[in-house]
């Protein structure tokens, strides 16, 4: 009777530790879309796994700081990484983004939480481990070595099929990089609340404005370095 008593009790905390798993992976009422020369992408995050670096990553996202970025790394069956947004963009930035593009998180990360499948999210950093920032990478294959080293803040939930047509470009090495031969543009991002679509509404509201601000830096930007085109 003990031992059927212990089995019972090991069958609940089983279950009760699978509640708190799917718990701690629960995915964020907001998703953020990449539109990119091969799809959209479409992103959610984890906000109690990585709060620290969902908070940042989100902010970027609905400044749109993302805009006119690009993905400068590919590389096939590992990652798909997406340049910082000081660096990587083709538009400059205003005040604000500029502030929150200057932002560093310190790493999060946890022993059950890991890169194990394609669309995971994971943030990239220098060697200081608590110098995460704007760039992040998309795995496009399991990265068992990135485990504990690198905060895991989210994952992809539409556009895997982008993901296998990014892994056909032609790429070519640079040291450590595997890098496309030539440019993935991201050329605008969004956000979408999942749970309301009022709020939805004001996103789109908030992405055309900040889309026809993009289209003007551009155009300025291409005047000044192109005159006469």
């Amino acid at each position: 009777r003990r031992i059927f008593l212990l089995i019972i009790a090991a069958m609940v905390l089983a279950s009760h530790d699978g509640v708190d798993a799917r718990q701690q992976r629960e995915l964020s009422r907001e998703r953020a879309v990449l539109q990119t020369d091969f799809g959209d992408i479409h992103l959610a995050f984890y906000p109690t796994i990585a709060p620290r670096t969902v908070e940042l990553i989100l902010a970027l996202f609905e400044l749109g700081c993302y805009n006119a970025n690009h993905f400068f790394r590919v590389d096939k069956g590992f990652v798909a990484q997406i340049a910082d947004v000081q660096n990587g963009r083709q538009a400059p930035m205003d005040e604000l983004q500029q502030k929150w593009a200057s932002k560093t998180v310190p790493l999060e990360v946890h022993e059950d939480v890991k890169h194990d499948r394609v669309g995971i999210l994971s943030l990239a950093r220098h060697d200081d481990p608590n110098s995460g920032g704007s760039s992040f990478s998309i795995l496009l294959g399991p990265a068992p070595h990135l485990n504990m080293q690198y905060t895991i803040f989210g994952q992809v939930t539409k556009g895997i099929e982008t993901l296998e047509s990014l892994q056909q470009v032609e790429t070519v090495t640079e040291g450590i990089f595997v890098m496309p031969k030539t440019r993935i543009h991201i050329h605008s991002t969004y956000v979408l609340y999942s749970d309301s679509s009022q709020r939805c509404s004001e996103s789109v509201d908030l992405v055309e404005t900040r889309l026809n601000s993009t289209l003007w830096s551009l155009e300025r930007l291409r005047e000044t370095s192109l005159p006469g085109h």
